[in-house]
């Protein structure tokens, strides 16, 4: 045993895993390095053996790790290996915007997505069916999870990484996503009731997941039983039932939730709500005295209502199950190292409906682009909520079956802040920038 200072292990592990320098020589040294052939018409078992061997060649397991810890670096939240007719691209979203990676050689592609397979326990020999699976490692002693979907193209696997921060569980607090009072109130109130439905909505990727399991984690009490299905489990977290959906072997969110209601818990998650099966049976889980959390792929809150309807919900069923419904968005926020001030333009005032007299006296914000941010402007993300909390009216106006238009206009009405609203607050406040606003709200 060595003792080391910090300082220089930290340095050599720089120098080893990351740096344009290293990273370029590395695909140089890919560009010398043979690739048996592996292609569609041979032999099956050789085919197999041959792919078992180069995903295990040094070469290729350097480089997938440097992407892997390339990714940790620059907090990138997914990684694409997507192959086309004549290159081979990689990709990673970081703060929501893609960046494009040095490419590796063609032929490598193969090599790559079997490596990347071998590390998930993945079938590396299937390559005509999508595969789903999860990828925990530690390289440069961090420890990395990531989930692993990959989808069979005209010219190799695509394959895409979600990195999963195992290790920070602050962000699993209601208190630190920086949720308006308003909406963080109506949430606790949804998700304090002994039964019923919380829904969150939005697009892939707007961290509907983060905010259900924040939710969980207010509630996860020894005195309380709690029950998940996800597809795949994100969050291990202790005290939860968390069980893994697996549709090719007939485990779908129905038969989940079918076999929930026996295991006697008082909450329940589920990951996706799909299907008319899977919300019938979540309506029934929350009229028999569960309280229910779910997810669904809607633009606003109140479309999460139309949405049910849709999938062949009865209203009377949702508007006496149903506590809320939580919209929201992720947006970048401005670098704090190269924020500037602008006044608002004219044309800005009118393109966000505004009078001269709400924007008298204020400004907005930007980033100029620095070392800090890769002169993007641009540094983490902030989420934009809109919440749709129940009261006798909307309850009332649901089971009547108004029109999505008129349930929105009265829930404004009432009160409900929408995603626009939320979106010149972060702007106002300098959190974000017009930009981001406009484009998400």
């Amino acid at each position: 045993m060595r003792v080391a200072d910090s300082n220089q292990i930290l340095h050599v592990l720089e120098t080893k895993y990351s740096g344009e320098a290293t990273f370029d020589d590395l695909i140089e040294e890919l560009g010398g390095y043979n690739l048996p052939d592996v292609e569609e018409d041979n032999d099956e078992v050789t085919s197999l053996e041959i792919l078992e061997e180069v995903g295990d060649d040094m070469p290729i397991v350097r480089f997938v790790n440097m992407v892997l810890y390339q990714s940790l670096k620059d907090s990138a939240s997914d990684i694409h290996f997507e192959p086309f007719e004549d290159t081979y691209q990689i990709r990673m979203k970081v703060d929501g915007t893609m960046k494009l990676l040095t490419p590796p050689p063609r032929e490598l592609a193969a090599a790559i997505s079997s490596r990347l397979k071998i590390m998930a326990n993945l079938n590396i020999a299937e390559r005509r069916l999508p595969q789903d699976g999860r990828i925990a490692t530690i390289i440069a002693g961090e420890e990395l999870v990531f989930r692993m979907s990959t989808l069979p193209t005209q010219f190799g696997e695509s394959v895409v990484l979600r990195l999963l921060d195992k290790n920070n569980t602050d962000i699993l607090s209601l208190d630190v996503l920086k949720i308006p009072d308003s909406v963080h109130k109506s949430i606790i109130h949804c998700v304090e009731q002994p039964n019923g439905v919380f829904l969150v909505t939005g697009p892939t990727g707007s961290g509907k997941t983060t905010t259900l399991y924040a939710a969980l984690r207010r509630l996860n009490t020894v005195d309380v039983k709690i029950v998940t299905a996800e597809d795949p489990v994100e969050f291990p977290v202790e005290g939860i039932v968390q069980c893994q959906i697996l549709e090719s072997m007939g485990m779908t969110f129905a038969k989940a939730l079918k076999s929930f209601l026996r295991q006697d818990p008082d909450i329940i998650l589920v990951g996706e709500t799909r299907d008319l099966e899977t919300a019938s049976i979540t309506i029934e889980a929350a009229l028999t005295g569960h309280l229910v959390v779910t997810t669904l792929h809607t633009n606003s809150s109140t479309e999460a209502i139309t949405r049910l309807m849709d999938m062949g919900v009865e209203p009377f069923l949702i508007s006496s199950s149903v506590n809320g419904a939580l919209a929201q968005r992720l947006v970048k926020t401005i670098c704090p190292k190269c924020i500037v001030s602008t006044p608002i333009t004219k044309d800005q005032r009118q393109m966000l409906q505004l009078n001269d007299e709400d924007v008298e006296g204020r400004e907005i914000k930007y980033g100029t682009g620095c070392d800090a941010c890769n002169n993007s402007g641009y540094k983490g993300r902030c989420g934009l909520y809109e919440m749709l909390q129940m009261n006798d009216e909307t309850r009332e106006l649901i089971a009547n079956k108004v029109p999505a238009l008129v349930l929105r206009e009265k829930a404004i009405e009432f009160g409900m802040q929408t995603l626009r609203m939320d979106g010149l607050r972060v702007m106002f406040s300098g959190e974000s920038t017009f930009e981001e606003v406009m484009k998400y709200t």
